[in-house]
């Protein structure tokens, strides 16, 4: 397997700490090197999200004979804009190339079940691993690199196991001890933003009126946050870990610096040219 399709072990091959955007390097999704995984393994419902109803393990009917989407250039306009909101992580690439060794579900049938449960255990491990990554570019979390560099590597080797160990990982505790230090980082980073920070985690705020908020180093993790107006709000070095921004409008809203947000959820929400965005996601088609 290339190095392309590899999470880095955290070190080159002198030795030598990697960079936090080399450490991302394996963590974006190469559909080409993998086998149409969560076109496969993940079920989705008929909704304004999907167009049809899909069973688990049951193939889209979308998906060719090479693992490419037929509708891939135009989701949206045929009713799947479910499918431009989710985010592997680099997790199918994995799983296909280095846990499978290259040897896909057609062509092995009796390992696609198993295929299908490494998935997403191997894409909630990814996104661990991304968010650890960027923790490591925050300066004022200075003090945590050390441990946020060996919390990398050890969540890097569990991905990096058999399907079965894969499959047996206590995620629960793997997510709490990663949580944890992550809120910790988050914690250094937010607590040089002067004046009042926010405290809205977990917080319901559906719909909510935040037209040119200041959310500067607020808390906004978990916090559900589905058609809020966030217009020209500033949203630097706020927390925004698992914040559920669906339909959320960041039109000319501020999001540089801002904390633990992915491209998955900016793929969800509303947005513009004017919305300034980190520079390590990309502005959405649909905008």
């Amino acid at each position: 397997m290339s190095q392309q399709h590899e999470a880095p072990t955290g070190r080159d091959g002198r030795g030598d700490p990697l960079l936090p955007a080399e450490l991302r390097s394996g963590l974006r999704s190469d559909c080409a090197s993998c086998f149409g995984l969560c076109c496969v393994a993940l079920p989705f419902a008929r909704s304004a999200d999907f167009a049809v109803d899909k069973g688990a393990g049951q193939p889209c009917g979308n998906l060719g004979p090479d693992f490419g989407c037929g509708v891939h250039d135009r989701l949206r306009q045929e009713g799947f804009s479910g499918c431009t909101v989710f985010d592997c992580f680099g997790a199918g690439q994995k799983v296909s190339q280095l846990t499978f060794g290259g040897h896909s579900w057609r062509e092995r049938p009796k390992s696609a079940r198993r295929m299908f449960q490494v998935l997403p255990v191997m894409r909630h491990l990814h996104e661990l691993l991304w968010y650890l990554a960027e923790a490591l570019e925050l300066p004022q979390a200075r003090p945590l690199h050390r441990e946020l560099r060996r919390t990398f590597g050890t969540v890097d080797r569990l991905t990096r196991g058999s399907a079965d160990s894969i499959t047996g990982i206590d995620m629960p505790a793997v997510h709490q001890s990663v949580s944890e230090l992550l809120l910790r980082a988050s914690e250094l980073a937010r607590a040089e933003v002067p004046g009042r920070r926010p405290d809205h985690r977990g917080a319901d705020l559906i719909g909510a009126a935040l037209t040119g908020a200041d959310l500067r180093g607020a808390s906004l993790r978990g916090a559900r946050l589905i058609a809020a107006d966030l217009r020209k709000a500033d949203l630097r070095r706020a927390d925004l870990i698992g914040a559920d921004l669906r339909d959320a409008d960041l039109s000319g809203a501020d999001l540089r610096d801002c904390l633990f947000l992915t491209q998955a959820q900016l793929n969800a929400a509303r947005g513009s040219a004017a919305t300034s965005l980190p520079s390590a996601l990309t502005r959405p088609a649909h905008w």
